[in-house]
This record gives C-alpha cells, sequence and structure tokens, in this order.
C-alpha cells in the first residue's frame, strides 16, 4: 500500500506543519505518513486528513500488486 500524502500536500502547496496544526495530529505521525514509513494509522486520523484535505480515503492510499519473486 502507498501512501499518497506527499502528492496531496503538493498539489495544495501545504506543509506538513500546516496539516498537522489543522488536523491536531502530531508532526512526527504526518511525517510518518509523508514519507511512507508507518505500519498503521487509525481510522480517526484518516478521516481528519481526508475531510482538512476533502479528499476520500482512495486518494490518499493506493494498493500496489507486489511482484511475485522468482524461485
Amino acid at each position: 500500500v502507498r501512501i499518497l500524502l506527499a502528492v496531496r500536500l503538493a498539489e495544495r502547496k501545504w506543509t506538513q506543519a500546516e496539516l498537522a496544526r489543522k488536523t491536531d495530529i502530531r508532526p512526527n505521525t504526518i511525517n510518518a505518513l509523508y514519507h511512507e514509513y508507518i505500519k498503521y494509522i487509525s481510522v480517526e486520523d484518516l478521516g481528519k486528513i481526508c475531510e482538512v484535505l476533502d479528499c476520500e480515503v482512495g486518494d490518499l492510499l493506493e494498493y500496489v500488486k507486489e511482484k511475485k519473486k522468482r524461485v
């Protein structure tokens, strides 16, 4: 699963700090989402981000099929 937060913020020319302030989500959490190294995100945080960015969950998350390794 890819997290497209960096793309969405770039489209609006927003910083991570702005999003953190508007959503009341910890800056460290926003940074982990932005750089796609977070393992878990709460549904509540996803909802806050979607509300502030006026988008759907599918605009933030994208399923990418992994290539199978050959044996």
